[in-house]
């Protein structure tokens, strides 16, 4: 039986649910140019451009057909019935899985639900879309509170948290994410080092230089039920 347990999740797990991933093959997040609404400097050009985009993210978020799926649901089973130390380490900014029943829960590139005070730091919950009504209650004056999204050029939310948890788990499972972007990419990595199982759910083959142990191809909201069901049983084994 595994003792700690670190699992990352990205887009992939989500467009399951009917969510788009934001970054397509030509650069851009529907529509729009990368530097323009995931950047300091663009936020700093044109703040309700910036507002508008995550806005319209918000309210996807709303719509009743937006839900988890099986492989969120998978996810909440193993934290609630896994004895050990688990942690799920999300690049996705919806609140999915939380909503699934999820709790020991690590959101690396920030919350779509939450907005943050641009002089304080303090993370308030969006109740209404960004504005210039939605300010901070920490600051005299209120200041306007910015997306709580890590965009380019910021450091991730927890590393140090999630380096730790790598350092010491003995499996780890990649969840619909490409593993190309850093410093995501480099988790297997840390994981292998010290000794951890690594698993890999993807829509794609594996590839030829995979540092993964395990592949599964296929639907996350397939795979991931029956993944759960042999990790609790302890009949998960590299062979």
């Amino acid at each position: 039986m595994y003792q700690k347990i670190v699992v990352l999740t990205g887009a992939g797990i989500s467009a399951e649910s009917g969510l788009r991933t934001f970054r397509d093959q030509n650069g851009l997040w529907e529509d729009h140019h990368i530097e323009d609404v995931a950047t300091p400097e663009g936020y700093m050009r044109n703040p309700e451009l910036v507002e508008s985009f995550y806005n319209d993210r918000w309210r996807q978020l709303q719509v009743p057909e937006v839900k988890p799926n099986a492989a969120h649901e998978a996810l909440a089973k193993l934290e609630q019935a896994f004895a050990g130390d688990f942690l799920l380490v999300t690049q996705n900014v919806d609140n999915l899985h939380e909503r699934a029943g999820n709790h020991k829960l690590l959101h690396m590139h920030g919350e779509l639900s939450k907005g943050r005070c641009p002089r304080s730091g303090q993370i308030f919950r969006l109740h209404e879309p960004f504005g210039p009504d939605n300010c901070c209650t920490c600051c005299i004056p209120a200041q306007r509170l910015r997306p709580h999204i890590v965009w380019f050029g910021e450091i991730p939310i927890g590393m140090d948290r999630i380096h730790d948890a790598l350092e010491e788990c003995d499996l780890f499972i990649a969840i619909g994410t490409s593993g190309t972007v850093y410093p995501a990419a480099g988790f297997v990595d840390i994981a292998n080092h010290h000794g951890a199982l690594s698993v890999e759910v993807n829509l794609t083959p594996k590839e030829r230089h995979s540092l993964f142990h395990l592949h599964y191809e296929g639907k996350a909201s397939e795979i991931m039920p029956s993944l759960v069901d042999k990790i609790l049983s302890g009949s998960l084994f590299t062979k």
